[in-house]
């Protein structure tokens, strides 16, 4: 296999020499490195790369190269090589210069470049390798082929291998997906003893090459989950709560009673989990389909507080996960929470009960519903019946690689919508975007509508609706009509994304918690002034009607639809929830006085 590129184009002869040298001693190994000093030779060699299918990895380009400028070039690397990463190289010092700092701006905004490199000017120069290294990753992370820590064989188009991609991206596994029927998929079959490696219509194949080669046939998604590690079921190693034990013995207890049970995993959940466990809680989050929630599809964020080059929506929720999981919380994934109710002990200790599908129930001082909302439904019944053959809800970026070279649709005008639709043009023929505006500048970032008003394969249809399509199998075209005119027009499509609406899932809540007419959850005074809090104290901020039973996110009524504002109220609650835990504690302390004192009740 052909060594993945790492180009770099300087028409300044010394710092390309010292640029060129610090990627080859660092990088070597391991990539081919290549100098040039003009950027026509450049573009020509990238050319053969995408004729010959050679990777490339990351293009770095000095912005005041003559004839063909570095954004240029790297405009063109985007097409010719869409994976690769793409950054200006500029010297120390350079971002006060006026001129420079425009190109940047310029070049991120209209989705150029990726971001900018500073040049090395020692070596080693560790900050210079630090930053290649972190393109480098994430670059590797789309590279598919056998040598990935999991590989998954199956059919081209098939929907549950759509959904075990979704769950796989969803929840931060790094994975190859491969076509039956491909001559590296029978190579890799026949090598791990799969059976019926040259059948096109064989088993969904999962084989964990970094977890001792094992191989899983047509599993459910609780079976891949567990064979990864993730937790699917309340179980500790004993010895980590159990009542005895060494740890690592295999014997495992089961943990039912919690300070504080989170019920989803999104970017509210996560920060929950995160500040609960980090102030001493127990904490158990159950979470249904994947980490992140409707954030976990997102293919890059990038006004998020910190992350100046941006980060995918699986990328962020794996790194709460993570530092969730080290301050000891725990996670229960692809399991549903179906019911919540109270119960009370005989000292007068009150609990909520809370059942946990194929688990039981599980036992909590607190909870917090942070179950985030889900994209409406469109209720065409021809697009219904080719859901996940071609039909998506949600911004799935593990379908981009599968979708090379074809038509999409994407129906909706939000950041979700924005992402995806940025994601997709870099391997689609070309993006439709649906909208029922007028315009973007309602339901979209700035940036994001300055990136997909300069893409040349982008195109959005305002005033509009999906109303109907067409597919033998697969979804092959969609119908739009004018929302004014009623007029109806084919596009071509070979995957439509949906993302319209918000639909919170509260239907299952018991009835003393108060809904709002779309379903949202009010809370604080919006609770008191509907009348539905019966405590003389006031409701926490995030607490809804019933007393310790909390909301957060975007399931809240009037929450702020942002990651970072869910992020933040998932850290705020927790000062919430221990003010209510420390009330409960002094009524129980109180109770246990007076029974004290008078002992015959």
């Amino acid at each position: 296999m052909t060594r993945p590129l790492l180009l770099v184009v300087d028409h300044d002869l010394d710092a390309l020499a010292r640029t060129e040298g610090e990627l080859a001693r660092r990088f070597g190994a391991d990539f081919r490195v290549r100098g040039e000093s003009d950027s026509a030779v450049a573009l020509h060699h990238l050319e053969l790369a995408a004729k010959r299918g050679d990777p490339v990895a990351l293009v770095l380009a000095d912005p005041w190269l003559p004839v063909l400028g570095g954004a240029e070039l790297l405009r063109s690397v985007r097409t010719l090589h869409p994976d690769a990463a793409r950054a200006l190289l500029v010297p120390w010092g350079a971002w006060a210069d006026g001129r420079t700092a425009e190109a940047i701006l310029r070049g991120m905004s209209l989705g150029d470049i990726d971001y900018y490199v500073l040049q090395p000017w020692t070596s080693p120069d560790e900050l210079f390798c630090r930053t290649v290294s972190e393109f480098v990753q994430v670059w590797s992370r789309t590279v598919a082929n056998r040598r990935r820590e999991v590989v998954v064989v199956g059919a081209a188009r098939d929907p549950r291998g759509h959904a075990v991609r979704t769950l796989l991206t969803r929840n931060g596994i790094p994975h190859a997906y491969l076509d039956r029927g491909s001559a590296e998929a029978v190579d890799l079959l026949r090598a791990i003893e799969a059976p019926r490696p040259d059948d096109e219509d064989g088993p969904l194949v999962i084989w964990l090459a970094a977890l001792g080669g094992r191989v899983l046939l047509d599993p459910t998604d609780v079976e891949i989950c567990q064979a990864w590690g993730i937790g699917t079921d309340l179980s500790v190693p004993r010895g980590d709560g159990g009542d005895g034990g060494d740890v690592g013995d295999g014997a495992r207890d089961e943990v039912r009673e919690v300070d504080l049970l989170v019920v989803g995993a999104g970017p509210a959940g996560l920060a929950a989990a995160v500040y609960g466990s980090s102030e001493g809680l127990s904490v158990l989050c159950v979470e249904e389909h994947a980490l992140g929630g409707q954030a976990g599809t997102s293919s890059l964020i990038r006004n998020y507080l910190g992350f100046s080059r941006g980060v995918s929506g699986a990328e962020l929720a794996q790194r709460g996960f993570q530092q969730a999981w080290v301050f000891g919380a725990r996670f229960v994934l692809t399991r549903r929470v179906t019911a919540i109710d109270r119960t009370t002990d005989a000292d007068g200790t009150s609990w909520f009960v809370v059942t946990v599908s194929d688990v039981g129930d599980v036992r909590a001082r607190a909870v917090l519903l942070a179950t985030g909302v889900a994209y409406r439904r469109l209720g065409v019944p021809s697009l219904e019946a080719l859901s996940g053959s071609g039909v998506y809800y949600g911004a799935n970026v593990s379908e981009a690689h599968g979708l090379a070279g074809a038509h999409t649709v994407i129906v909706g005008g939000g950041n979700s919508a924005g992402q995806a639709a940025l994601h997709l043009q870099r391997y689609a023929a070309d993006v439709t975007v649906v909208i029922r505006t007028p315009d973007l500048s309602a339901t979209m970032s700035r940036y994001l509508i300055d990136e997909i008003e300069a893409s040349p394969t982008i195109t959005v249809v305002p005033n509009a609706d999906v109303v109907d399509g067409t597919g033998d199998g697969w979804l092959s075209e969609v119908v739009v009509a004018d929302r004014t005119t009623g007029e109806r027009r084919s596009i071509p499509a070979d995957g439509l994304f949906v993302m319209i609406g918000a639909q919170p899932h509260t239907a299952w809540l018991p009835e003393a918690v108060t809904r709002d007419p779309w379903g949202f959850l009010p809370t604080g005074a919006d609770v008191r002034e509907a009348g539905a809090w019966t405590l003389e104290r006031p409701p926490c901020a995030h607490e809804t009607s019933v007393p310790g039973l909390f909301a957060v996110g975007d399931v809240r009524a009037g929450s702020v639809k942002r990651v970072a504002s869910a992020v933040g109220e998932g850290s705020v609650v927790v000062s919430e929830v221990h003010q209510y835990l420390s009330l409960v504690e002094a009524a129980s302390r109180s109770r246990s006085s007076e029974a004290q004192a008078d002992p015959d009740g």
